[in-house]
Parts: structure tokens; C-alpha cells; sequence
């Protein structure tokens, strides 16, 4: 078992609307050292595997289908294996 966490992100190259509203918000606040925010999401997904490269093959597949958009975003894979669960009997 493999716990898979995803953060998928606008491209560099376009404009974050959400983001300049928050970074615009923190100034207001008297933030002003926050130079730039870039605003994303972030997922947990507890993956049934033979490998951490399958667990990884998979995700990426869903994270190219699914779990983002890769015209505008880009995305980032961390994976932890999950200590074996012992069941009593």
C-alpha cells in the first residue's frame, strides 16, 4: 500500500487570477513581503500496488486523465509506502 500525494499547479505561464487576488489581499494586510502566490491543489490517494513505480505508473495516468489539466497545469508525485497493516486472529 502506497500513500500518493499530488499537487497539481498552474503552468508558470498562466496568469493566476486567485493567486494575484490573495497576493493582493496580503499586501492589504501588510504582508508586503510576499513576492508572488501561486494558488493550487492538493490530493491524497491511498494506492494498492506491487511497486512504488506502478504506484507511480498509475498516478501519473490519472494525473494526466483526470487529476489535472495538463495544457495549463503541471504536477508533482510524492509517494511514501504505508507500513504493512497486521491483522489479528
Amino acid at each position: 500500500m502506497f500513500k500518493v500525494m499530488v499537487h497539481v499547479t498552474l503552468k508558470e505561464s498562466v496568469l493566476d487570477p486567485q493567486g494575484s487576488a490573495v497576493k493582493k489581499s496580503l499586501h492589504t494586510m501588510q504582508y508586503e513581503e510576499v513576492q508572488d502566490v501561486r494558488i493550487g491543489k492538493y490530493m491524497e490517494l491511498d494506492i494498492q500496488a506491487d511497486s512504488e513505480q506502478a504506484a507511480r505508473a498509475r498516478v501519473t495516468e490519472m494525473c494526466e486523465k483526470l487529476l489535472s489539466n495538463p495544457v495549463i497545469e503541471d504536477y508533482e508525485i510524492q509517494i511514501q509506502e504505508c507500513p504493512q497493516q497486521v491483522t489479528g486472529g
